[in-house]
């Protein structure tokens, strides 16, 4: 053996033995459980809607797990850019994290620059929680079916609007999607956030509105909303009387969100993959399954590489719609 080596190796040793007690010791640090303290989870967006819903579950149950608070905090603007660059200013230390959906994917299409590297900035943890997309009327509409909204936008071009929780968002997309998809005609009205759209919706100033099923359900069993289709092969359980997009007639509209975490870059492995095993097991648990199926949602976990590839897969997918919908960058 180097005779080098083993000098270093006594001299790193004994450096180890003389700041054992110290806290800024790195030997200290390496062995330092995580998490030891409170996470925050940075939400973009208001409180209210579907990532607010599903993240302040995940907190809870990821909470119970490791008895160390996982809290969100709501930092929402610019179609949630404001939250996620705080998120890439923080320390890599696992103790800042972000939550999003599938709107992140759309970010490129949406703005010329963004203030961060869209592609290297933020490591993709894991997507725990996938959720089809339903086409929501208010319970006194007009409509009682998806076709007879459709029939009405091409007779009445121009006459119909759709609220979503900001220009940019995965509901803005998932509709430019569906009127390509259907020809429907619908005027873009964006809000501050989803829940202040669905207050819209009550209120009689749009006619309907796209949403990630976690952000609707509970104003569908209030009776003060419709559903009039959803995305995915399948009915839900939760509300077994609504048809597919496929069954009302639109054969190419597969549109599922997601809700995710992600870090900054630079956030040790053994950091990101602890969080990985954490939200795999609550996602199994028995409540966070009951909590999932009550929302419409498929409490399905893709982490690491395939957490990647499927926001590279949406991606395409959103450029696409962009393309089609010509939508402005800001």
């Amino acid at each position: 053996m180097n005779p080098r080596f083993i000098l270093d190796r006594r001299a790193a040793l004994a450096l180890c033995a003389v700041t054992a007690f110290t806290f800024t010791a790195p030997c200290a640090l390496a062995q330092t459980p995580y998490p030891d303290k409170g996470v925050r989870i940075v939400v973009p967006y208001p409180p209210g809607g579907a990532v607010d819903q599903v993240t302040r579950r995940i907190a809870q149950k990821l909470t119970e797990q490791t008895g160390h608070s996982f809290f969100v905090d709501n930092k929402a603007g610019a179609t949630g850019t404001i939250g996620a660059q705080q998120v890439v200013r923080a320390a890599p230390d696992g103790y800042t994290l972000l939550a999003n959906d599938t709107t992140y994917s759309i970010l490129p299409y949406v703005f010329s620059k963004l203030p961060w590297d869209h592609e290297k900035d933020l490591v993709p943890v894991a997507a725990f929680n996938f959720a089809p997309v339903a086409l929501v009327v208010a319970a006194d509409s007009k409509f009682k079916t998806f076709g007879e909204l459709v029939a009405y936008s091409k007779a009445n071009p121009g006459k119909l609007n759709y609220g979503t929780g900001g220009a940019g968002t995965m509901p803005h997309f998932a509709t430019e999607a569906l009127k390509s998809a259907t020809r429907l005609d619908a005027t873009h009205v964006p809000f501050k956030g989803a829940g202040e759209a669905t207050l819209a919706l009550l209120g009689g100033s749009i006619d309907f509105q796209i949403a990630s099923t976690p952000g609707v359900m509970g104003q569908v069993r209030g009776g003060k909303v419709r559903l009039l289709a959803i995305s995915g092969s399948k009915r839900l359980k939760a509300v077994p009387d609504t048809p597919t997009f496929a069954e009302a007639g639109v054969k190419d509209y597969s549109v599922i969100n997601f809700t995710g975490l992600w870090a900054p870059r630079g956030t040790p492995a053994p950091v990101v993959a602890r969080l990985e095993k954490e939200i795999a097991i609550a996602m199994a648990s028995p409540d966070i399954q009951a909590f999932a199926d009550d929302l419409g949602c498929v409490p399905t976990v893709v982490s690491g590489a395939a957490f990647a590839n499927l926001l590279r897969e949406n991606a395409r997918l959103w450029g696409k719609v962009a393309a089609t919908a010509q939508v402005d960058k800001q």
